[in-house]
């Protein structure tokens, strides 16, 4: 409550000095006006006192016309693209203006100076020199009011962009973040119908599985939160998850992995491969006694090349292309590499083959 209170109390204070702020600088703006009336109409004239008085009483009708212009008619018709009704409020205008110059200059003839005509100012003479300088003043005005009203509409946008990009940005963030969290039910329940196989069998190796699964566990529940990880690390669990399936599969599995020698510093999305290597043993058919599957991946010119193809048959590929974990990768795909790789997927004499092509790694989004 007190900070409520505090935060009032400051915007009221700072309200009251930018208004303060705005007077004082019109105020400056007006008696300018008038130093400069003053010098104009006295110019080659002994009458400093008509010059004098002929200009106060100018500049309240400058004023006005001025602020007319710039507080109504720029603001309500020419902003909003009103253009006749602008035009023909400034021709009235004009009239008004113009009609009241002619008597200010007939008053101050008649009041100030007894009609002796002779020892009028020259400058104050020419009806039509009087009214260009009151409406260059008004010109002059309107002029700043419009380059101030575009420098704010610019600042306003720019601002709406802004807040846009990053409500973008955060949505991009949060669907990300759901999709990464996808990964985790669907990765564990394969491996863990796994582990429920070989327990009921009570055989030997399912507290060596139980290993590997800790070490798949740890890098998906710490891991995939960064926005990249060393690509050699995730080639490393892609190992570990082979050596899962190895045991599952036991002798009707054939798999190829090749992969050259890369620097530690080439970084991927987390768990970017390991979707397509499980897709493999999930959707794989065995012909003639074996799933086959062959891996291989490298990286060459900062480009990363990968290809997985896997026995299947025809009729399974044709239903199983889809699934989450393919319809979650293409997504993660776009949001991190998006214009930046390509995804072909076919089957061909009973090959389910899977090709990714990710261009400039170090210039792709991150994840």
């Amino acid at each position: 409550m007190v900070l409520k209170i505090l935060c009032n109390i400051v915007i009221v204070k700072i309200f009251q000095k930018n208004k303060i702020r705005f007077i004082l600088l019109h105020i400056l703006l007006w008696i300018a006006v008038w130093f400069f009336f003053v010098y104009f109409y006295s110019y080659n004239s002994i009458e400093s006192r008509y010059a004098t008085w002929f200009s106060s009483l100018l500049l309240p009708l400058t004023m006005a016309v001025t602020y007319f212009v710039v507080d109504f008619l720029i603001p309500r018709y020419l902003l909003t693209k009103n253009y006749f009704l602008f035009g023909l409020y400034s021709f009235y205008t004009f009239v008004v203006s113009s009609y009241l110059i002619v008597l200010i200059i007939y008053g101050c003839l008649i009041f100030l100076l007894s009609f002796n005509i002779s020892i009028m100012p020259p400058m104050s003479k020419n009806f039509v020199f009087v009214l260009i300088l009151v409406f260059l003043v008004v010109g002059m005005v309107s002029f700043v009011r419009i380059l101030n009203q575009n420098f704010n509409n610019i600042s306003k946008n720019k601002e709406l962009q802004t807040k846009i990009l990053e409500t973008q940005l955060k949505l991009k963030e949060q669907e990300l973040h759901y999709l990464k969290m996808q990964i985790h039910p669907h990765f564990l329940f394969n491996t863990l119908n796994t582990i429920y196989g070989f327990a009921l069998k009570q055989s030997e190796q399912t507290p060596e599985i139980i290993l590997m699964l800790s070490n798949l566990l740890d890098y998906i529940l710490y891991q995939i939160n960064k926005p990249k990880v060393s690509l050699k690390e995730e080639v490393l669990h892609i190992k570990e998850y082979i050596n899962l399936e190895k045991i599952r599969f036991k002798d009707t599995l054939k798999i190829i992995f090749k992969s050259n020698d890369f620097s530690e510093s080439i970084q991927v999305a987390p768990m970017l491969l390991i979707p397509f290597i499980e897709n493999a043993f999930k959707h794989g058919s065995l012909i003639d006694g074996f799933l086959q599957i062959e891996i291989d991946v490298h990286v060459s010119d900062n480009q990363l090349n990968f290809s997985i193809r896997n026995t299947v048959l025809s009729q399974e590929a044709t239903n199983n292309t889809g699934g989450i974990g393919l319809e979650n990768i293409r997504k993660r795909l776009d949001i991190n590499y998006k214009e930046h790789y390509s995804l072909n997927i076919e089957t061909k004499n009973n090959w389910y083959l899977v090709n990714l092509i990710i261009n400039d790694l170090n210039k792709s989004k991150n994840g």
